[in-house]
């Protein structure tokens, strides 16, 4: 087996007619990192939590490759993906009229003055996975792509008896619409 080849990296300064050569050192911190990045979690476990941040950060840049300011995480936009992803795991049913139907959902929220619009799934069991699914299918792209959005909630519900064990639930909405 042939020896890894290691390129030395140099660089030529001058300085008031002086030649100095500086060898430049690798900085890289050799060590692995430890863990698996949360976006590929498996999620359809009891003891596993959807990690709101990443998503955010995923679908943020996303949007930023597409020419999009960011989105973040809001609270109350959290509250209800996850009111939505547990109706949907209780149901075993992947319905966005589960529980209220959407627009009833956004009209007694604080964002019925605003852009809200909603992405539904079941079966993925990672947030990778999820995304790319929504961002493979045309509606549900565009969803993530609305110019008005910017806020979100995010909901992943384990049903360990499902078919497909784990529903998922992204509501993402403009500023809230009370706020001005």
């Amino acid at each position: 087996m042939p020896e890894p080849m290691i390129r030395p990296s140099a660089a030529l300064l001058f300085f008031n007619g002086l030649t100095c050569v500086a060898a430049l050192a690798g900085c890289a911190d050799s060590t692995a990192p430890t863990g698996q990045p949360s976006f590929y979690q498996d999620l359809a476990h009891s003891d596993t939590a959807l990690d709101a941040t990443a998503a955010a950060s995923m679908i943020s840049g996303y949007r930023g490759n597409n020419g999009l300011p960011p989105v973040t995480v809001d609270p109350e936009l959290m509250r209800m993906a996850s009111e939505q992803a547990r109706a949907m795991a209780a149901h075993d049913k992947m319905d966005h009229d589960i529980g209220r139907p959407f627009h009833d959902r956004i009209r007694n929220s604080p964002f019925r003055g605003s852009v809200a619009v909603e992405n539904i799934s079941a079966g993925y069991h990672t947030l990778a996975e999820a995304f790319s699914g929504w961002r493979d299918s045309p509606p549900h792209r565009a969803n993530m792509l609305n110019a008005g959005v910017t806020r979100m909630g995010i909901a992943a519900v384990y049903a360990p008896g499902s078919k497909y064990k784990v529903f998922w639930a992204l509501i993402l909405a403009g500023p809230d619409g009370r706020k001005g």
